[in-house]
């Protein structure tokens, strides 16, 4: 696929400057709540999967993945990631600008982690439409930054962050889902040069009914 946008420039020249290895560990958060709320592995989702460290972690423990990023670099490394890892029969790699097109299918788990860009886009209807994507008894997970950690392109922006239930409330979802996280914990996180910052993530998982 042919893409040519703001966001595909944006984030081919980002990958080809990063470190292959960068992004290549799961995030503990997601690992943690698929562990607690997603046990029975099935299809997933994984939107701006990046350099694949969620997708390749997913798909060793038996998910079947389809990875999604705009950028051709970052998914050829999940590929190779994938090969390396005996994976390639569980994670397939899907090349979108979010703001443009979606991926078509239902899926039992559907991943948004850090779903952060400087280029503009339409990312609350990206969200819903993830939403939209997770069958019936699956989980949609959006895991969020609500602070500017000092590696970050937003650093000394002055932006505010919405609280977890505003993200929620912008969903826009019926009442066919359940909450099953709704919080705004902190961690210590690691920058790509490996320094580390007290940093505030909005972590919400929410359940579509059967």
């Amino acid at each position: 696929m042919n893409i040519t946008t703001d966001s595909a420039d944006f984030w081919e020249t980002h990958y080809t400057g990063l470190d292959a290895q960068w992004g290549t560990a799961p995030n503990q958060v997601l690992a943690d709540l698929v562990t607690a709320l997603a046990a029975t592995p099935a299809k997933a989702l994984d939107l701006g999967c990046g350099h694949g460290g969620d997708a390749l972690w997913l798909a060793s423990h038996g998910w079947n993945v389809t990875a999604v990023d705009v950028s051709a670099t970052a998914l050829s490394r999940v590929t190779a990631g994938a090969e390396a890892l005996g994976l390639t029969d569980r994670v397939r790699t899907s090349r979108h600008d979010l703001a443009r097109t979606f991926p078509d299918g239902s899926f039992d788990l559907v991943s948004a982690c850090y779903f952060h860009t400087p280029i503009e886009i339409p990312r609350q209807q990206v969200l819903r439409q993830a939403a939209q994507a997770v069958a019936p008894g699956g989980l949609l997970i959006v895991v969020e930054h609500a602070s500017v950690a000092p590696w970050s392109w937003q650093a000394g922006q002055g932006i505010r962050f919405p609280a977890p239930d505003e993200v929620l409330a912008s969903l826009e979802l019926g009442t066919d889902w359940r909450t099953e996280r709704c919080h705004a914990p902190r961690r210590i996180a690691t920058g790509p040069q490996g320094q580390q910052s007290t940093v505030t993530e909005n972590v919400i998982a929410v359940r579509r009914a059967l």
